[in-house]
């Protein structure tokens, strides 16, 4: 998939959990593991607005995309 999500490299930068963060965000750590390895189909504004807001990141910082 040409979409690469990067939430890891963020979440280590800003010294912060999978389970702190997704806590935070309200959403299940499942849901956020399935974001994480790029499982996911579809990701919310909201949700997406509320990950950048608790790692005070842009959402090109946590989503790249890389042609094929």
């Amino acid at each position: 998939m040409p979409i690469i999500v990067n939430l890891d490299v963020m979440l280590a930068k800003r010294k912060m959990s999978s389970g702190e963060l997704a806590e935070r965000v309200g959403i299940t750590q499942a849901n956020l593991s399935i974001l994480k390895t790029g499982k996911a189909k579809a990701v919310r504004f909201s949700t997406l607005e509320a990950i950048c807001r608790e790692l005070d990141c842009q959402p090109a910082d946590i989503l790249e995309y890389v042609k094929e």
